[in-house]
């Protein structure tokens, strides 16, 4: 058999409006490290994904994303004003009984975000 070993994994996050979107994801603590008139490589550390214009948006997309320090993306959230900026769901970070404290927010396609990060890993 020959070498199955998988480099990365990236989820195609559908944005209805593609613009928006990209502010959004900037806004939120990534960088736009490429972009063309409907797809846009988006970083934080080492994890990314691709935003990818698609004006019909998507049904029950859903990304998670574990951080080292939840509270501190909470903060940055809050002193952003992303919720009223973009008109974002929100819910408040909470323990959860699988041992993650996370929160939930959604992008302007409706797109749900896990932000989280393992309990016993906090400080």
């Amino acid at each position: 058999m020959g070498n199955l070993t998988a480099i990365e994994i990236k989820a195609f996050v559908p944005a209805k409006d593609f613009q928006l979107s990209k502010k959004f994801y900037q806004d939120l603590g990534f960088t736009v490290s490429w972009s063309s008139d409907d797809l846009a490589y988006i970083c934080n550390g080492n994890t990314s994904f691709l935003l990818q214009k698609f004006p019909q948006g998507s049904e029950n997309f859903m990304m998670h994303l574990l951080v080292q320090d939840v509270d501190a993306w909470w903060s940055h959230i809050q002193e952003r004003d992303i919720v009223a900026k973009y008109g974002a769901m929100i819910e408040p970070v909470s323990d959860k009984p699988w041992g993650l404290r996370d929160f939930a927010i959604s992008d302007p396609s409706s797109v749900l975000w896990r932000i989280g990060q393992n309990i016993d890993s906090k400080n």
